[in-house]
C-alpha cells in the first residue's frame, strides 16, 4: 500500500476542475499541474494540450505495457524500417509468383548460384507471402490503431473543453505573446476586434473581457484520418492473401479445350487462336535482316462459362453455362464480375489432346479394340473386348527422380504417360502393369518395350498401339493467359483516397488559436499553431492594426525556435 500512497498526485486545479491523473496541464483554464511545471517561465507543452494519455501511466500493468509498446511512435519507426528492408530483400531476384511453372529448389541455383541458393533457403523467394512479413504488417496495423486511440482521444477532449477565459501562466507562457495597457472600455474593445478576427476566417467566442479566437480546427485531424486511411489499405493487402479474394495465376489454355479456372466456379475455352507477324519490311530497323519474327497481333477468342451444377463431383460432368465472350489481346483482357483475363504469351507447337489407341494381342496381331483416352482428363477404366484397363497414375511430363522412380516433373503435358492395369482371360487374377506412352518420340526415349517387358515378364501379351492420324487429335496451339480476381482493390484505392485526404488536412491548414484576456484594463494577447509560426504572428498584426495598434511582428515572440 506504501508505494500507492507514495505515487498518488492530487491534480485538482485551484479553478475546482478535477484532472486525470497524468495531466500536464489542466483540462479547464491551462494552468500548469506540476509545482516544477509552476515554477518554470520555459513555453509550455502543448502537445494534446497536456491532456493525459493512457501510454503515460506511472504504474502500468501488463495490458497497459503492450499498449505502450504500440503505441510507442519509435516503435512504429523500427517496423516499417524493417518492412522496408524486407522488400528490399525480396527485389534482390524475382519471386517464385513472377514464373509460370518452374521448381524454385532448383531455378535458384542453376540461375544465381551460390546467392541464388542462400536467397531460396532463407526464404526470400516468396518473400510477401512470408509469415514474417505479413507479422510485420499486422504489427504496423496494430501500431497504427493503438497509437491513433491513444492521442485521438485526448486530443478530443482537448478541442471540445474550451474554457474561453484562460489562466495567466498558459497565456504568458505560449510562444507568441503580446502585453499592453487599455484605455478604452474592456468589452467595448473586444467587441470591436470580433469582426476583425472574423474577416480572417476565424470563429469568435467571447465571455466578457476575454475572448477565444480559432479556425482551421479539423487540420488536427489530418493525422488520425490519414491512419485510417493506411488501416484500411493494410488490412486490404492483408485480404489479399485469403481464398477468393485475390488471384494472380498464368494459366494455359490449349485450343479448342475447356479448362476451369482455380479456386472459382468459372471456366475458359480457347475457341480459336490468332497470331500474325510483321513483315520484313513492316519490322523495325533493329530487327530488319535478322531473321527474327515478331508477332503483330495475337489474339485468343475466349468464351467464359458458370458451373451451376455438380462442380466439385468428379464423377459427373460440370454444368456450365455461357457468360461471356471476348476477343482477348494485350491490354484488352476479358473482363467479367471482377475476373480478368489478360493476354500473356503462347505456343504454336501442336500439344496432343487425345488418342485412340487400339489393344493388340502380340503374339497373333488381333486387334481386340479401341478406347478413347483423353490426355488431360481420362477416366479411370476402360472396357476393350473381354479385358478391362484401370488407369493406376498419369504422368503429364515424365521422369525420372534421384531414387529412379517415375514422377511427372512439370503440369504441361510434354510427355505424357499412362500406368495401366489390365485384366482379362490369359492374365493373372491380380492383372499386369502396363505403361503407354502416347507419342511415338517418347516410346523410344523412355524405351516402353523393356519397361513393359519388366513388369509384365512372361504375360507381357498386349501392347496399346495407334493406327494412323485419324485417331490423334491435336491442338494447334495454346494460349497463355493470365487470370487476374482482386476484389480487394476497391478498399485499396479508398484507403489510398483517405489517406491522401489527410495528408492534405495536415499539409494545408493549420490549427490557429488565439486568446484574449483583459484584467483591470491590463491586455494580455496569446496565440498558439501546430505549425507556420511566422503566419499567424503576421495575421495578428493585421488584426491589431485594424483596433489602432501597431506591433511590430518580431515583439509578439515569446522565445523559442520558429517554424
Amino acid at each position: 500500500m506504501i508505494p500507492d500512497i507514495l505515487s498518488f498526485k492530487n491534480t485538482k486545479c485551484e479553478c475546482g476542475h478535477q484532472n486525470p491523473v497524468g495531466t500536464v496541464l489542466c483540462e479547464a483554464c491551462g494552468k500548469p499541474i506540476s509545482k516544477e511545471d509552476q515554477e518554470s517561465d520555459k513555453l509550455l507543452e502543448m502537445r494534446y494540450d497536456g491532456m493525459a494519455r493512457r501510454s503515460q501511466r506511472s504504474t502500468p500493468n501488463m495490458i497497459d505495457r503492450i499498449w505502450n509498446f504500440f503505441s510507442s511512435v519509435k516503435i512504429a519507426v523500427y517496423m516499417i524500417v524493417l518492412t522496408l528492408l524486407g522488400s528490399m530483400f525480396g527485389t534482390i531476384f524475382p519471386q517464385e509468383s513472377t514464373f509460370l511453372n518452374i521448381d524454385a529448389a532448383t531455378y535458384y541455383p542453376e540461375t544465381y548460384g551460390t546467392a541464388g541458393l542462400i536467397y531460396y533457403k532463407l526464404g526470400l523467394s516468396h518473400t510477401y507471402e512470408s509469415w514474417w512479413f505479413v507479422l510485420l504488417l499486422v504489427m504496423i496495423g496494430a501500431s497504427l490503431v493503438i497509437c491513433s486511440l491513444d492521442r485521438v482521444l485526448p486530443l478530443y477532449k482537448a478541442l471540445s473543453k474550451r474554457k474561453i477565459r484562460k489562466h495567466m501562466q498558459f497565456l504568458t507562457r505560449q510562444k507568441v505573446v503580446y502585453q499592453t495597457r487599455l484605455d478604452e472600455d474592456e468589452e467595448v474593445w473586444i467587441n470591436n476586434i470580433v469582426p476583425a478576427l472574423k474577416k480572417r476566417g476565424y470563429r469568435v467566442h467571447t465571455d466578457g473581457s476575454a475572448l477565444l479566437a480559432e479556425k482551421y480546427r479539423f487540420s488536427r485531424w489530418g493525422p488520425y484520418i490519414l491512419h485510417i486511411g493506411l488501416i484500411i489499405f493494410l488490412l486490404a493487402v492483408l485480404a489479399r492473401g485469403l481464398p477468393g479474394l485475390n488471384m494472380d495465376q498464368h494459366l494455359a489454355f490449349p485450343e479448342g479445350e475447356i479448362k476451369p479456372i482455380p479456386n472459382t466456379s468459372f471456366y475458359l475455352k480457347n475457341e480459336k487462336f490468332t497470331v500474325e507477324y510483321y513483315t520484313e519490311d513492316d519490322l523495325p530497323e533493329e530487327f530488319k535482316g535478322k531473321g527474327k519474327m515478331l508477332p503483330k497481333l495475337f489474339q485468343t477468342q475466349a468464351t467464359l462459362y458458370e458451373c451451376t451444377a455438380d462442380c466439385k463431383d468428379p464423377s459427373k460432368e460440370p454444368q456450365l453455362v455461357e457468360v461471356d465472350s471476348h476477343p482477348i489481346e494485350v491490354n484488352d483482357p476479358l473482363n467479367y464480375k471482377g475476373l480478368k483475363a489478360y493476354q500473356f504469351d503462347f505456343d504454336t507447337n501442336p500439344i496432343l489432346r487425345s488418342v485412340t489407341p487400339s489393344l493388340i494381342e502380340k503374339k497373333t496381331g488381333k486387334d481386340i479394340g479401341q478406347f478413347k483416352l483423353d490426355i488431360r482428363n481420362p477416366e479411370r477404366t476402360y472396357q476393350v473386348g473381354e479385358y478391362t484397363l484401370n488407369l493406376v497414375e498419369k504422368y503429364m511430363d515424365f521422369g525420372m527422380n534421384d531414387l529412379g522412380e517415375p514422377v511427372s516433373i512439370s503440369p504441361n503435358p510434354n510427355a505424357p504417360s499412362f500406368l495401366f492395369l489390365i485384366k482379362g482371360p490369359n492374365l493373372p487374377a491380380e492383372g499386369v502393369q502396363y505403361f503407354y506412352f502416347p507419342k511415338q518420340i517418347d516410346k523410344q526415349r523412355f524405351q516402353q518395350d523393356i519397361i513393359n517387358e519388366k513388369l509384365a515378364g512372361a504375360y507381357n501379351l498386349f501392347e496399346l498401339d495407334v493406327d494412323g492420324m485419324s485417331n490423334v487429335d491435336f491442338s494447334m496451339s495454346t494460349t497463355y493467359l493470365n487470370i487476374r480476381v482482386d476484389k480487394v482493390m476497391p478498399f485499396v484505392w479508398l484507403g489510398s483516397a483517405i489517406g491522401m485526404l489527410g495528408l492534405v488536412m495536415g499539409f494545408y491548414w493549420q490549427h490557429r488559436r488565439i486568446w484574449i484576456r483583459i484584467d483591470e484594463g491590463d491586455l494580455t494577447l496569446a496565440a498558439h499553431t501546430n505549425k507556420n509560426w511566422f503566419g499567424i504572428r503576421k495575421e495578428i498584426t493585421v488584426v491589431l492594426q485594424k483596433v489602432n495598434m501597431e506591433v511590430d511582428e518580431k515583439s509578439l515572440d515569446n522565445g523559442g525556435n520558429q517554424v
